[in-house]
């Protein structure tokens, strides 16, 4: 088990707060001989863990997004997506039996999605599959809590295109900000396995770890990477799932991570229960901020202008006046320092760079001089 924990933000006011991958093997309900106990409590011990988190975010909606096995949407019809907008859904198998089903949110979120230009088929007397059921039990919601099931086809060709699925992601993100929903969003699905094919106790172990060390350490867009053919080949036909969520979270570390392979199936677990905080990473190369744009524009003048240049060597605090900055900017622009221009006020260090060349300041990270001519390297 790995964790990390990702750093503290305000909390959204609508949106998507909090996500999870989980798995949704029906191993779970069963419990066959065939199965490794102590794993199984291990994955639902850890499903219980991100579920907690994903309460702890107070949602107003919860959204499982899966797939269908040979049962529903497979064959009368094959829909690339669809959403249950009824009020109950009837479960299978081992969760049999009536779930509330938040289908108002469904059909607010059917609009939504037409206005984005997506065109998702809907249902409101769809059966919900284990698949659906499982996340949201050993997540640890109580059966008479709504949720929102989204299908999204895995099984049966043709599949949306990766490239589609994030797409969908995306609306669904923009869509429910619209909404006005504090949304939490599981996505279920393997990693590789094969049911019902001869390949099913082979599970792709080394195409696994690569995917789930890149989303443990906060790359989830490499999901991204992996195109219909190698999707199939390697046994996670079920990622669409999470590159939907890879469209709608985008890059995050998550919070907790797990991984348990079994001689049939990777169970992976990943939770953000701590409000998908913004990066707080400064770019090198960042981009101008409105309230340093006049900080800017004095500092790109001396790039441009020799007589510029010469009036801030003559007296730099007056040429900085000049520009009506307030006191902590005309400090930063008499010092020229690369380093604080770019990561308090937002300069491009390629002007600051050309900036302080044209006059004569001393260049950080230079093992020898720079003429005022030589070319930038």
């Amino acid at each position: 088990m790995t964790q990390s924990t990702a750093a503290s933000a305000r909390p959204r006011e609508a949106g998507i707060v909090g996500a999870a991958i989980v798995a949704h093997a029906p191993q779970f309900l069963s419990l066959p001989v065939s199965e490794d106990l102590d794993q199984v409590a291990r994955v639902k011990a850890a499903m219980q863990t991100v579920g907690d988190g994903l309460r702890a975010l107070e949602p107003d909606l919860v959204i499982v997004i899966s797939n269908t096995h040979g049962e529903e949407l497979v064959f009368h019809c094959v829909p690339p997506f669809a959403i249950h907008c009824g009020d109950r859904a009837q479960g299978r198998d081992g969760h049999k039996g009536w779930w509330a089903i938040d289908g108002e949110a469904g059909a607010a979120l059917t609009e939504h999605l037409y206005d984005e230009g997506f065109d998702p088929a809907f249902s409101m007397d769809l059966e919900v599959g284990t698949a659906f059921t499982i996340p949201h039990e050993f997540c640890g919601f109580p059966r008479e809590q709504a949720f929102l099931p989204i299908f999204v086809n895995a099984y049966t060709p043709p599949q949306p295109r990766p490239e589609r699925c994030f797409a969908f992601g995306r609306a669904l993100a923009r869509s429910l900000e619209r909404m006005g929903r504090r949304a939490v969003v599981i996505a279920s699905g393997g990693l590789s396995h094969y049911p019902a094919t001869p390949m099913y106790p082979k599970p792709d172990l080394v195409t696994d770890q690569e995917i789930f060390q890149k989303i443990a350490a906060g790359n989830l867009l490499h999901v991204m990477s992996f195109d219909a053919d190698r999707l199939d080949r390697s046994g996670n036909v079920e990622n669409r799932a999470l590159q939907i969520l890879a469209g709608a979270i985008g890059d995050h570390v998550p919070d907790l991570a797990v991984f348990e392979p079994s001689w049939h199936h990777i169970y992976a677990i990943a939770g953000w229960t701590s409000g998908l905080a913004e990066s707080s990473y400064v770019p090198l190369y960042p981009g101008f901020r409105a309230s340093c744009s006049s900080l800017g524009r004095a500092i790109h003048t001396l790039v441009v202008s020799d007589a510029a240049v010469a009036d801030f060597l003559a007296d730099r605090r007056a040429y900085a006046m000049r520009y009506a900055l307030p006191e902590d900017q005309i400090e930063a622009l008499i010092a020229l320092d690369e380093d604080v221009l770019r990561e308090r006020y937002s300069i491009n260090p390629m002007m600051t760079y050309q900036a302080k060349n044209r006059t004569g300041g001393k260049l950080k990270n230079r093992e020898r001089p720079v003429s005022a001519d030589s070319p930038l390297r």
